[in-house]
């Protein structure tokens, strides 16, 4: 067996729900949502009980996703699963920062509470849309952004899946230009124009509130978004820049596999990277681990 990669979750995962199994099943588990709410009262409620709307507001979206992400993982650890590497879809890095050991779990979770309080408002003051494009190759999506102004390729999925970000007057257009050019466009349900220059005040706001932060060296191999390699030099120089600047996780993925890695495992909520691994790869396995039968359910697959 080659090596196990941990990968976390990002915004456009939540529901209603999300981490109560394995909060109820749990002890590691059930501590870091203690820790949530030790912190930012209420977290575990809007993670079981909130409704959609309250969920897909990116103030309330990342504390909550981070928390059933880490909670995951903890209890995979919990079950003695480790991974060799691990990385993070946006939000999702923060919470491969504390499990890297770079943060604690509690500074983790305070940063990402900041980060999407920053982000909301960057979104209220900067209006803007982004739209998954599918069947087009990245350089066709590129070649396509270059005709619209403020439209930029922010979330290098898969060699068959590009994200857009674009001013909310464009998006529509956009999608016209896409679909004459042979591929499929789909307005996403999100807050902001995340993950390009309509973030730059959330980055900016970000780089300001980590300065007084002490980050450690990583305990695995964690992979930035920012450089789809591994942390190296001004770590909060890469988490400042993924906030404005695209998410490289086909590259991510890629690197991961030349490093041996053959067993993905998607923790927290969801199953988008799952899917974008299958619709990449056929030499690496991925799997989900968002409840106590998932984790099960692995544990027998990793001994056979």
């Amino acid at each position: 067996m080659g090596k196990i990669a941990f990968v976390f979750s990002g915004q456009g995962a939540q529901y209603s729900g999300m981490g109560k199994a394995l909060y109820d099943a749990s002890p590691a588990a059930k501590a870091v949502f203690d820790m949530a709410d030790s912190v930012r009262p209420g977290t575990s409620k809007q993670c079981f009980e909130g409704t959609a709307e309250e969920l897909t507001q990116t103030v309330n979206t990342q504390p909550c996703v981070f928390a059933a992400d880490l909670a995951a993982a903890r209890a995979l650890e919990e079950k003695g699963i480790h991974p060799d590497c691990v990385a993070g879809f946006s939000l999702g890095e923060i919470a491969a920062l504390a499990f890297a050991g770079v943060l604690s779990d509690e500074e983790a979770f305070r940063l990402v509470c900041k980060r999407g309080e920053l982000m909301d408002k960057a979104a209220k003051e900067n209006p803007g849309a982004m739209a998954a494009v599918m069947k087009l190759s990245p350089e066709q999506v590129e070649a396509i952004c270059a005709e619209f102004d403020k439209t930029y390729p922010v979330n290098y999925n898969s060699p068959a899946q590009t994200v857009v970000a674009t001013t909310t007057d464009n998006a529509d257009a956009f999608c016209a230009a896409v679909k004459e050019a042979g591929g499929k466009a789909k307005v996403l349900p999100v807050s902001g124009a995340f993950h390009s220059p309509f973030m730059a005040d959330a980055a900016a706001g970000l780089a300001a509130y980590m300065e007084n932060i002490a980050f450690a060296e990583p305990k695995i191999t964690l992979y930035s978004n920012y450089t789809a390699k591994p942390y190296e030099g001004d770590y909060k120089e890469l988490v400042r820049a993924q906030v404005e600047n695209p998410v490289r996780w086909q590259s991510i993925t890629e690197n991961m596999r030349a490093q041996g890695v053959d067993t993905l495992i998607e923790t927290g909520v969801g199953k988008t990277l799952q899917n974008l691994c299958k619709r990449t790869f056929d030499d690496i396995k991925p799997f989900k681990a968002e409840t106590p039968e998932d984790i099960e359910k692995l544990i027998t697959e990793l001994k056979n």
